[in-house]
């Protein structure tokens, strides 16, 4: 996977997490294995980029490092 790529896919999941948590709370989260809705971020470059477009291409992973902006 080249390096431009994989920032998307970083900037991607970032960018879906932070859509998920505005989606609602509680009652609008998603449970593990369950699909996320479709939507559509603009990548580096200024391309659209939809998440059914990378789900055609394999399995996506969306991560989180809940602490790693955490004040010490």
């Amino acid at each position: 996977m080249t390096r431009a790529r994989r920032i998307l896919r970083g900037t991607l999941a970032w960018a879906a997490i932070g859509l998920l948590c505005t989606l609602g709370g509680p009652a609008g989260a998603l449970d593990v294995g369950q699909k996320a809705p479709d939507f559509t971020l603009i990548a580096p470059g200024g391309r659209p980029v939809r998440l059914a477009e990378l789900l055609d291409k394999g399995p996506l992973v969306l991560y989180t490092f809940i602490d790693a902006f955490a004040a010490a």
